[in-house]
């Protein structure tokens, strides 16, 4: 598709950015707190300005909502009929507690779907990417190979956040008397789906849209479904930034 190699070439670009930073000592990582009492590092602003200038560049013509520029107004937002949606480094307090789970996120949007992502994991040396039509791939060291879900016969594999766990996690469990769960930060949840790590990733908690775009598209490429609450057209076209529940889920029905 068009955009997607200069786009990975792109997200790899502010992985490495970022990393020059990671590398440092966590002490002068300067952290501050955002609004909503997020927090916010030197590489959340050095990977946000390399991502909205190189597509600014490839793409003048398409807006851009990033999570570090998103007083965008929906008079203004409501009219896009396509735009990049941008998270430059999903997994802040991954990146703080120095875990290597964070990810930079980068998603192209129309008719408020998206149509192509890319989630790189610096640390990981992990690339996945998507388009929509054309599958989901996993880029490493050794190249790029396909992926696509997986669903084990015995034990559902489920997947869940690190750092917001969820009291309504426990009963949507109940219904796998046999599961294993396991913790893990950012947009990594969606991919592991993707990849036939993991069976199902139910998230009852907070996210915004930034959060999920990129990772959407991987998982639906990969095979798997993703079902927003109360959401049953497009999901990224809305005034609400701010998504509701959502599982991603490998499981076939029945």
């Amino acid at each position: 598709m068009l955009y997607l190699q200069q786009v990975i070439t792109i997200a790899e670009q502010a992985g490495q950015a970022i990393l020059e930073i990671y590398q440092q000592d966590s002490s002068q990582f300067n952290v501050t707190d955002k609004a909503d009492a997020s927090p916010l590092t030197a590489a959340d602003l050095a990977a946000h300005t390399l991502i909205v200038n190189a597509l600014t560049a490839l793409t003048p013509d398409i807006p851009i909502l990033s999570e570090e520029a998103a007083n965008i107004s929906w008079d203004i937002r409501q009219h896009w009929q396509r735009y990049w949606l941008v998270d430059p480094l999903d997994g802040t307090k991954e990146f703080i507690k120095r875990n290597g789970e964070f990810t930079v996120n980068i998603a192209l949007i129309e008719q408020g779907e998206p149509v192509l992502g890319v989630v790189h994991a610096p640390v990981l040396a992990k690339t996945y990417y998507a388009a929509r039509g054309q599958g989901a791939w996993l880029k490493t060291a050794a190249g790029s190979q396909s992926i696509q879900v997986s669903q084990t016969s015995d034990r559902v594999r489920v997947v869940g956040s690190r750092s917001h766990p969820s009291p309504d996690l426990a009963g949507y469990l109940a219904q796998f008397p046999q599961h294993q769960m396991v913790a893990v930060g950012s947009s990594l949840k969606f991919c592991l789906v993707a990849e036939g790590v993991a069976d199902v990733y139910p998230r009852f908690g907070p996210t915004m849209q930034w959060d999920t775009a990129a990772g959407h598209i991987v998982a639906l490429e990969a095979g798997a479904t993703v079902q927003f609450d109360g959401i049953s057209g497009p999901a990224y076209q809305r005034e609400q930034l701010l998504n509701p529940n959502f599982i991603v889920s490998a499981l076939r029905a029945g």
